[in-house]
């Protein structure tokens, strides 16, 4: 450390500590900077110093706080100057209007959360799809898919491919339980995902094989150096096609939900003026 800035650390420590022969009269604030008619204190930087923080990583802190605080001053006070009063007027009319809402957000936002319902039922959300599907278009494709990626020379090759097709309750159950030969799986074929999420995990299917891919109830199967991929389309959602309602719902939800936050605010919003009204702490005076 270079003897200004241990110089510097120990007259800021002795800010922090204070005299001994001073502990038992009243404290001031002591400055340790000043711009024009605005000062800054120790106590506005004693909390940038943590007991693990070194000298030289204080001095740093310290400074450039400082320096912040002097720029940040020394501009506001140049502004006062150059700008006009009609401007300064809208901006502390603004800053004005801007803390009010910071208030009164934080206010309502508390009473949300400690009133809002965020439960939604399926009933709710399946009646909102069926008075408003139409708006729901989908942006890419959709589609309910099973795989299995299993090595080329697997000795139950046959069998897995007989029951991967045919995919009845005791094929599934038998393929859950062959599921350590696999590489890779997901049998859950009743859940759609989208097509670029397929192509990352079934490495040969690319979006160029769309037209063979994008069928419903169609087989592939597909290799590569790693392996072979069966591959099971049980159904398909193209762009642009109504949104199905399984994969809406999460959307459908938040839709309801949003609405519900919004009707108790403006609940809030009546009931706190209705209650001043009759309290006599608000009037409108014609």
């Amino acid at each position: 450390m270079t003897v200004k800035k241990r110089l510097f650390f120990l007259l800021f420590l002795g800010f922090l500590t204070g005299s001994c022969n001073l502990l038992n009269e009243p404290e001031e604030k002591e400055v340790i900077a000043r711009v024009n008619d605005a000062y800054l204190y120790r106590d506005d930087v004693a909390t940038l110093i943590s007991a693990n923080t070194s000298p030289e990583d204080s001095t740093l802190l310290v400074n450039n706080f400082i320096t912040r605080w002097a720029t940040q001053k020394l501009l506001l006070d140049r502004a006062r100057v150059n700008l006009s009063s009609e401007q300064q007027a809208e901006f502390d009319r603004l800053v004005q209007n801007y803390k009010n809402e910071l208030y009164a957000k934080a206010y309502t936002d508390a009473i949300v959360a400690r009133e809002l319902d965020t439960s939604i039922s399926r009933e709710a959300a399946e009646a909102y799809y069926e008075e408003n599907g139409e708006n729901f278009f989908l942006n890419e494709n959709l589609v309910k898919v099973r795989y299995i990626n299993i090595t080329k020379n697997n000795k139950d090759f046959e069998t897995i491919k007989k029951r991967f097709i045919r995919f009845n309750q005791e094929d599934r159950q038998a393929l859950l339980d062959m599921a350590i030969q696999f590489n890779s799986y997901s049998l859950n074929d009743s859940v759609w995902v989208k097509t670029k999420q397929v192509y990352d995990k079934i490495r040969p299917l690319t979006p160029q094989d769309n037209p063979e891919f994008l069928k419903n109830k169609n087989f592939m199967q597909l290799e590569d150096s790693l392996g072979v991929y069966l591959v099971s389309v049980e159904d398909v959602k193209l762009r642009n096609e109504q949104a199905p309602l399984e994969y809406s719902l999460p959307g459908i939800k938040q839709i309801l939900l949003n609405k519900r936050k919004l009707d108790l605010i403006k609940k809030l919003e009546k009931d706190i003026t209705q209650d001043a009204i009759k309290n006599d702490e608000f009037e409108i005076y014609n």
